[in-house]
């Protein structure tokens, strides 16, 4: 007490105290806004006066990733600005300060820039065989219509599909396009091409890769091309595709894998041997040290007897059928987000077909660690017999399962088709017929985006009718997967459709 007593009676400067007079900022809110349209704010800083010279005043606005410079949008008292910030998410600032004492105040709020083209249904069109990218903008509500037309971009042919693995890819360019011709991704925002954006720049062979279909899962991502499958690490690093994993045999033109978890370590992939007629599993981490350095693809037996050893009595799960099918020909495989048996592992549907008959297989592809999201490695989640539904085996036969409940759909001409896959004895029941239009794309589109989880359920339809095409979307709201008295939503003034795919937000 004593030390601290002389410390008070030695202190004999003289002060003098102002009350420094402080904004209260009001009227700097969160706002969306659209490129090149004009941003005014008008802030209320209160009842004192608060002008220049004596106040200096900035708005500026930083990349919410935190990769570019902050960029300053303004220096008054009030903000009008032409946006000229590419799309994405920004956090404004604006700052008060006095400039005899250097000391500020701030105001904090988000920034949203949009362009017509940041959210919207991304419509694949062949126009008399070239590849024609459409956008239906879930911003202005307008179609904007081949986007690609003037990207720089050299004319494709043969459109395939139009995907987006933003997650799995350069964020810079998270779309690919795929076509007869060849692949190649797409920037972002406005879809603009840079050579390097060509598919030949993620591949490590010689020879050129046409992919079908891109399907990551895990730290990885797989393709096939021609009859050849590819894999690409991407655990950390951005890898390349690599020389075949299949040797001595052919492979269908589909991959399965877990779209449903989103943390897998050691996932295993689906591939279908159309030499020898049987399901193949592709695990590659299987390959390295850590995990015994054993071959990565097997038969469906060796792989589960594989993942039985490393995880007694969680390898397998399920069984929905006795053995893995031999001897038949792959008609379609697709991975949902179906789960049976909440294992985070969803059924990747193979339909087969073998001496006038159609069988239908589920499989759930999981993780060989299981260290994260999946408790099992592999399962029999399903098997039907759907050689009682009519014209399911038509080589113009298009498909498509829901991730809502066990139902399946296809297309023959113009017709839908809905099956139960549920039901003791499996039949088809019409859903709808489009007269005098050909259904060419039927498919459910797979969100990334949690909030638009449940919008996962509606059916995209796309058909051609002379030369134009339409797209339909019969939304699930409340009709349990039953289309057949759904009124669809319905865009026009394509060429025929090919693909449709959801373009989120990623900001």
């Amino acid at each position: 007490m004593s030390l601290l007593t002389l410390a008070c009676s030695g202190d004999l400067g003289n002060y003098d105290y102002v009350e420094l007079d402080e904004p209260v900022i009001e009227g700097v809110e969160d706002r969306s806004v659209l490129m090149f349209s004009r941003l005014t704010m008008t802030p209320q800083l209160g009842a004192e006066t608060f002008k220049e010279p004596d106040y200096s005043f900035e708005w500026k606005v930083i990349d919410s990733n935190g990769d570019k410079e902050p960029v300053i949008i303004g220096t008054g008292a009030s903000l009008d600005y032409e946006v000229t910030l590419q799309p994405g998410l920004y956090y404004l600032y604006f700052t008060v300060t006095e400039v005899a004492t250097g000391i500020y105040w701030q105001k904090q709020a988000e920034l949203t820039v949009s362009s017509a083209t940041s959210e919207g249904w991304l419509v694949l069109c062949s126009e008399d065989g070239r590849a024609r990218l459409d956008v239906v903008s879930a911003v202005t509500g307008e179609t904007i219509r081949d986007v690609l037309k003037d990207s720089g971009m050299p004319q494709m042919n043969g459109p395939r599909r139009i995907q987006w693995l933003s997650d799995k890819t350069d964020a810079a360019s998270p779309y690919y396009l795929l076509t007869d011709d060849g692949a190649t991704r797409l920037g972002k925002d406005a879809f603009d091409w840079k050579p390097e954006y060509d598919f030949a720049y993620e591949v490590a062979v010689q020879d050129k890769l046409i992919p079908h279909s891109i399907v990551s899962a895990g730290f990885g991502k797989m393709v096939v091309s021609g009859t050849s499958a590819h894999y690409c690490e991407v655990m950390g690093i951005d890898g390349l595709y690599g020389s075949a994993v299949n040797k001595g045999f052919a492979v269908a033109p589909y991959v399965g894998a877990n779209v449903l978890a989103t943390q897998v370590y050691a996932a295993v992939y689906l591939l279908y041997d159309i030499d020898n007629k049987r399901m193949m599993a592709y695990c590659p981490l299987l390959a390295t040290n850590d995990l015994g350095g054993l071959d990565p693809l097997a038969e469906m037996d060796e792989m589960g007897q594989i993942a039985e050893g490393m995880a007694p009595g969680a390898g397998m799960l399920g069984n929905a059928f006795a053995e893995w099918p031999q001897g038949y020909d792959c008609l379609y495989m697709e991975n949902t987000k179906y789960d049976p048996g909440n294992a985070k592992m969803g059924l990747t549907y193979v339909l087969l077909a073998k001496d006038g008959k159609c069988h239908l297989y589920g499989v759930q592809l999981g993780d060989m660690l299981r260290y994260a999201d999946c408790t099992y490695v592999i399962g029999k989640g399903y098997f039907g017999d759907l050689s009682e539904c009519r014209s399911i085996m038509s080589d113009d036969a298009l498909y498509a399962f829901s991730s809502l409940k066990n139902y399946m759909y296809y297309a023959v001409g113009n017709t839908v088709y809905r099956v139960d896959l549920s039901a003791d004895k499996i039949r088809e029941e019409e859903q709808f017929t489009l007269p005098g239009e050909d259904i060419t794309c039927l498919k459910f589109n797979l969100y990334q985006n949690a909030e638009n989880s449940q919008r996962s359920y509606d059916l995209l339809v796309g058909t051609a009718s002379g030369g134009e095409g339409k797209l339909r979307i019969y939304e699930d709201t409340a009709s349990d997967g039953d289309f057949s008295k759904v009124e669809p939503v319905v865009y026009d003034g394509f060429a025929k459709i090919k693909d449709i795919t959801y373009k989120e937000r990623i900001y």
